[in-house]
């Protein structure tokens, strides 16, 4: 079908273009400028539109997108004529949708507002990913009518017969992400060099995963070092690190970029929540928590907030980040069960009984008032142990889909952050610093101790002693504890480590 000459021109005819794309279909997917005006079409939900107009559903209307803008014009100086400038670092699902919603609600403020995003070069997109985008985009009217208009739909045609290659920084200005190739978005001003990405810009979007923050915002750092003001910065990134001496302490993507750019504390947030990238984007009903300064965090709430996405306010900064790390540990011994038991809804049960109580558990280890995280936390987890990455790593580890040896970065997915989240808690958990006295034999163990998921979690994925199996024998082990017996020991000790957390005691 793909190889008969007048495949082009059925296509092109099936949706009554203009006789003047003859002249502007280039097989490099150049355009000279939107001569194409196609007339609507009816439940079309092309995102490019922005909120003018029609004020569709799921957008604030026009005015009231106008209103938040300038109001954070204003709180961060911004003069008539002088744009605000928002760029996103990194690429990922969720990076990408949270640039583009931004794109969707303010790109039409074109004299006001600017949004960018930087992605590495060189990412080339293999030929089986080139067929699936090509079917991706012949099955939306929106988005086959969009690439014409611009002249870039040739280039789709070409990659699908194996006539060129595709690379990832070209398909993401046309809105689609390779990591969710199945979810187009808007199209987006991508820009491949790190400097003119950042180097003016007043909000900064960390979209990275959080093992690879630091190498890139001690970059970032050598171009900031003549700026007058320093920037904001939104971190979605779920993961942690630990450091063990002088005292073991989790070190959070906040911490790597305060420490990396000098930028102070109070104007790095984390933005999580309970959120599944493909599922914003469609306009499924999500919240979202920012957390950090009172100076900031609640004018960026107000400025994100979408009818279809909550966005909340909190102070408690690391704590939540931390939680959104600690999730992701879990989730892939979720998937691991799944797989195992063939959906058994008994089996996940048992393991969600047993992963909560230790999450609870190390909560009371970083949170003065724990009871405070049990919503979020548990709303996060619900969500990644359902349909999240991290879950589905663990099943295809269980199903031989996957090694553990084949690394933590997959294609068509990202980074599997809950890997070296694995290492990090089970490494923190472990030193002789945090020993107590355990009530059954009344002698000192470490915290991990009364972890078992954990442990069994880290002996599949860091040391590779055990297989996937292991996660079931863990569950069966006669000898675990009750989980109501860990929650019990937590609540009734004095547990509460705040230099965990890089706090004073």
């Amino acid at each position: 079908m793909f190889d008969s000459p007048g495949y082009l021109q059925q296509v092109s005819s099936s949706i009554h273009p203009s006789p003047e794309m003859t002249n502007e279909f280039h097989s490099n997917g150049s355009t000279n400028g939107d001569k194409l005006n196609f007339p609507p079409t009816n439940g079309s939900t092309e995102h490019q539109q922005g909120i003018n107009g029609s004020d569709g559903p799921g957008k604030p209307n026009n005015n009231v997108a106008e209103e938040r803008l300038d109001e954070l014009r204003q709180l961060l100086g911004k003069s008539r004529g002088d744009v605000l400038r928002i760029a996103g670092v990194g690429a990922g699902a969720w990076g990408s949708v949270f640039v583009a919603l931004l794109q969707d609600a303010y790109g039409s403020f074109r004299d006001k507002l600017q949004v960018r995003i930087w992605r590495r070069p060189g990412r080339s997109v293999d030929r089986a990913t080139a067929e699936h985008l090509f079917e991706v985009i012949n099955s939306r009217e929106d988005v086959l009518r969009r690439l014409i208009r611009r002249c870039a739909y040739l280039k789709y045609v070409e990659a699908r017969l194996g006539d060129r290659v595709l690379y990832a920084d070209e398909i993401l200005k046309d809105g689609f992400c390779l990591n969710m190739i199945d979810t187009p978005l808007c199209p987006l001003k991508v820009v491949t060099n790190l400097q003119e990405a950042v180097w003016d810009a007043d909000i900064v979007i960390n979209g990275l995963p959080s093992t690879e923050t630091k190498e890139v915002f001690e970059e970032i750092s050598r171009y900031w070092k003549e700026r007058r003001t320093m920037p904001i910065i939104i971190s979605l990134a779920k993961g942690v690190e630990a450091a063990l001496t002088p005292l073991p302490r989790i070190i959070t993507p906040t911490q790597i970029i305060c420490r990396a750019t000098g930028v102070p504390i109070e104007n790095i947030l984390y933005l999580g929540g309970p959120n599944i990238a493909s599922e914003i984007y469609n306009k499924e009903y999500a919240n979202a928590r920012i957390c950090g300064s009172d100076k900031w965090r609640k004018p960026i709430a107000k400025f994100l907030r979408q009818p279809h996405f909550i966005v909340w306010d909190n102070n408690d900064l690391v704590t939540h980040e931390v939680m959104g790390g600690l999730k992701n540990v879990y989730a892939i011994g979720a998937g691991m069960v799944a797989a195992l038991t063939n959906e058994s809804a008994t089996s996940k049960s048992v393991y969600f009984a047993h992963c909560t109580s230790e999450m609870i558990f190390i909560t009371h280890l970083i949170a003065e008032e724990p009871e405070k995280l049990a919503g979020p936390l548990l709303a996060d987890t619900y969500v990644t142990l359902l349909k999240g990455r991290n879950a589905w790593y663990g099943q295809m580890l269980a199903k031989g889909e996957l090694r553990p040896d084949m690394g933590d970065s997959i294609k068509g997915k990202g980074m599997i952050q809950g890997v070296s989240a694995v290492g990090a808690f089970y490494e923190l958990l472990s030193h002789s610093s945090l020993s107590f006295m355990h009530p059954d034999g009344n002698k000192p163990v470490a915290p991990v101790e009364l972890c078992p998921i954990l442990k069994t979690l880290y002996s599949i994925l860091i040391t590779r002693d055990s297989s996937t199996q292991a996660i079931l024998q863990a569950l069966r082990d006669e000898t675990m504890h009750d989980p109501r017996e860990r929650i019990e020991i937590a609540q009734s000790h004095a547990f509460y480590r705040p230099s965990l957390l890089g706090q004073s005691q």
